[in-house]
């Protein structure tokens, strides 16, 4: 089987502006994070996004000008954005269409789309007001063929009588995954919680994955179980050590509170997020260039995570934001 490796720069430009994506991860974990600042170098615009537990990730691209659309449950960092900052603000001033569901609804939609349904049937969204109040205008169903018809629909179940609700599937352009192993052929293993990232996967018509460690393709297929997402559904690897900072990965790194704490703080306003992207993202043109800007190898060290437990207990949480 011939290598799916690429640069980052080859991988960002597999994301064309207006195209529709998932990302990832949940919340402050497992994210392509290094991915998503190429694709704001790269220019892309007016993306189509899909999440159901998202963190800073998805509200750096927000942030940045990148999302047009987005449809999900949440985007938060734990404590140090219970709300996400750039989202919120976004939101509240109309600056992007967003239709909000629950958690579970959002793991229906992809679950559908990863099975090839057009819809997925659940009791979630039942007795709320999630399912009377749209987010969407009726004008953008109509012009968009990519937004659904309606948000949901109810219906008495043929065999119970009981009502469910039907929610539309998610079908992506664009999966971006980040993984702990992956061999140069497509074949992903993610370490600890998969989230949603299998169906993710399968839902999608392109899959990116960057990954921490690159790792030959027989010594994955000595533990096939573990191996939950197959090469022939990655289309692209790019080997990124630290690809997720300042997000953790489980047996790799912690999240990095000091630099989640001044994330936050710069999404507060489009001026001090601007101050952000030329430090952080225009002004570190490459992921190496990243990593020293947030204090190289000796905050990497104090990040990284102890044998056994998967994390570091050492770090200091303490949110300074």
């Amino acid at each position: 089987m011939k290598s799916k490796l690429i640069t980052m720069e080859e991988a960002a430009a597999l994301v064309p502006s207006g195209a529709s994506i998932s990302v990832g991860g949940f919340t402050s974990q497992r994210h392509p994070t290094a991915l998503l600042r190429a694709l704001i170098r790269a220019g892309v615009k007016d993306l189509i996004v899909y999440c159901h537990s998202a963190g800073s990730d998805l509200d750096l691209l927000i942030g940045a000008g990148c999302v047009r659309r987005l449809e999900g449950a949440y985007l938060a960092d734990g404590v140090f954005s219970p709300i996400a900052v750039n989202w919120r603000r976004f939101v509240e001033a109309g600056r992007i269409e967003f239709e909000d569901y629950s958690n579970a609804a959002m793991m229906a939609r992809f679950a559908a789309g990863a099975m090839g349904l057009s819809f997925f049937p659940t009791r979630s969204l039942l007795g709320t007001d999630l399912l009377v109040m749209e987010g969407l205008d009726p004008e953008v169903r109509r012009a968009d063929p990519r937004a659904a018809p309606k948000k949901a629909a109810v219906m008495d179940c043929p065999f119970t009588g009981e009502k469910v609700a039907l929610v539309p599937a998610v079908r992506t352009d664009v999966c971006l995954l980040h993984v702990q192993k992956a061999s140069a052929q497509g074949l992903l293993r993610i370490e600890g919680q998969e989230f949603l990232d299998v169906q993710q996967a399968m839902a999608a018509r392109t899959v990116i994955a960057t990954c921490e460690e690159l790792v030959e393709d027989e010594d994955l297929r000595r533990d096939p179980e573990r191996n939950r997402i197959p090469p022939f559904a990655v289309h692209a690897v790019v080997h990124v050590p630290f690809g997720s900072h300042p997000h953790s990965v489980h047996n790799c790194y912690d999240y990095d509170p000091e630099h989640l704490g001044v994330y936050t703080r710069a999404a507060k306003s489009d001026e001090t997020f601007q101050e952000y992207l030329d430090r952080y993202v225009f002004g570190a043109p490459t992921h190496e260039a990243y990593l020293e800007a947030i204090g190289g190898e000796a905050r990497l060290d104090q990040l990284r995570a102890r044998s056994g437990l998967g994390y570091n207990p050492e770090l200091k949480r303490k949110n300074e934001g």
